[in-house]
């Protein structure tokens, strides 16, 4: 963790001597004032520092609330590790597929066997699977240690419930089935001091077939654009320069508003912001991504040439079942418009392999979609089972079969991608370095606007700035490069 975000919260003027508030935010700081107390007297009396590491599993938007979970326990006087080993370990949990729920568990079985060492440690879970009460019920029956369990509604609530487990012999438990009150006034503690996420809406209205976040995030929530544009103005003040937009469906930002506003009118807004020179958001939906919003992107050179567009299906009927709500013609006829009016633009998706139902026709007719559209990346997944949703009542595939549409549409991504990342070789384009280069002594790792990553020669000066990049060699999924004359770009 490098950077703090400006935190909304009246943490110095709060008294932890007096009652707790009612007032949420004045509430939170409330607790926070008093967890310094106890922090610092708690290290004092340990002769070392209280330590605290958080585990986050799944998306963007569990990304962003990690880093106010940070925030908060930085602010209570914790110090921040990626050490497992800590006194307080949070994991902020995903579950999209199964495989996430059950590394959580495994993750867990690990934190035992450091318990027995640190008797002072302290076990919480929050996030998407703690919404689900069949994973409730497993963590408060099998694993007895941990002390907090809370969900997505209430992430607010942290410096409330962290006074609470340690000031209680008793287990926290708190989920709750929704809330209008968000994480946007907690202080945040950044993992990159020169890039951000903003949350702009919160929630899912879509109810894919397949999919439990409806289920687990609620119904769709748009933020206020003068609170997103105050918060985007601080964080340029701060010197981020770049941010993505974070929503689950983004085109459909506004629609909750008592004062409607596109998504494409916000990003125009956000455009406009001094400091900001590269804006990316996630996720688009097919359904309804606007041609007002191609033609923002379009006359834009702010907004990344990076489109996230998930197809999920490439077969009608699968697509129908799905509840995905546009067809296999809709989606090339989308995917044409962007690439003519967008230049080098990459589009990415997401692909489901295996779906109830689906045949190898139906894999026929996505790979169809993959080698017209010809997406520089895919994220294949092979369909898991979500309890609760209507897809877990269909009758499903066996794994061998799922296995074979998997294996089948991942060889046909592969060939897109290495096609579309070979035709950027010899052409030179603007990196944002962000991290030394783990693999490679004396390089660092840049990401480009269509979001292609390259490595070049450099040094930790150079993260957080912009550079003019020859691609020269293609390892497939990414380039090595060379800066250009070694100067960070004009801004």
């Amino acid at each position: 963790m490098t950077e703090n975000d400006p935190c909304k919260l009246n943490i110095q003027g709060a008294d932890g001597e007096v009652p707790s508030p009612e007032n949420s935010e004045a509430r939170q700081a409330y607790f926070i004032r008093r967890m310094q107390a106890y922090v610092a007297d708690k290290s004092l009396t340990m002769r070392r520092p209280l330590t605290a590491c958080i585990v986050t599993f799944g998306c963007q938007m569990n990304a962003r609330d990690s880093e106010k979970l940070a925030g908060v326990l930085k602010a209570c006087g914790f110090v921040l590790q990626d050490d497992e080993n800590a006194d307080f370990v949070l994991y902020n949990t995903c579950t999209v597929r199964d495989n996430a729920d059950q590394h959580v568990y495994g993750r867990l079985g690990r934190l035992h066997e450091y318990r027995r060492s640190n008797s002072f440690m302290k076990v919480a879970l929050c996030g998407c699977m703690m919404q689900q009460s069949s994973c409730v019920e497993k963590i408060r029956r099998s694993y007895p240690f941990v002390s907090l369990i809370f969900g997505t509604y209430n992430i607010y609530c942290l410096p409330e419930y962290l006074w609470e487990v340690y000031h209680s012999r008793k287990r926290v438990i708190e989920i709750w089935d929704g809330s209008e009150q968000t994480s946007d006034a907690l202080p945040a503690e950044r993992k990159f001091s020169f890039k951000s996420g903003v949350n702009i809406m919160y929630g899912c209205n879509n109810f894919c077939s397949y999919c439990i976040v409806p289920y687990v995030r609620g119904r769709e929530r748009s933020r206020e654009p003068e609170d997103i544009l105050r918060e985007v103005r601080r964080l340029a003040a701060s010197g981020v320069k770049e941010i993505m937009l974070l929503g689950q469906n983004v085109n459909s930002y506004g629609k909750t508003l008592e004062h409607p506003l596109t998504f494409a009118q916000l990003l125009e807004e956000v455009c406009a912001i001094d400091g900001i020179e590269r804006i990316r958001f996630m996720s688009s939906h097919p359904k309804d991504l606007s041609d007002e919003l191609i033609d923002t992107i379009a006359r834009n050179p702010k907004v990344a040439r990076h489109i996230h567009l998930a197809l999920q299906s490439g077969s009608d009927r699968i697509l129908t079942a799905m509840n995905r709500h546009y067809t296999k013609a809709h989606f090339l006829d989308l995917a044409g418009r962007i690439r003519g009016c967008i230049p080098d633009v990459a589009i990415t998706t997401d692909i489901i392999a295996g779906f109830p139902g689906e045949t190898a026709e139906d894999v026929d007719e996505t790979i169809d979609v993959i080698e017209k559209v010809k997406f520089e990346n895919a994220y294949t997944f092979i369909y898991s089972v979500r309890s609760g949703t209507p897809a877990a009542k269909m009758v499903q595939l066996p794994e061998e079969v799922k296995k074979e549409n998997f294996d089948r549409i991942l060889s046909a991504v592969q060939a897109s991608s290495k096609e579309r990342a070979l035709a950027l070789q010899g052409r030179c384009f603007e990196a944002l370095a962000e991290s030394l280069d783990e693999q490679q002594p004396g390089y660092v790792t840049g990401r480009l606007s269509d979001n292609m990553i390259v490595h070049f020669r450099g040094d930790a000066s150079m993260i957080g700035h912009f550079y003019q990049v020859r691609l020269d060699e293609c390892r497939g999924f990414y380039y090595f490069g060379t800066v250009i004359n070694g100067q960070e770009s004009a801004e």
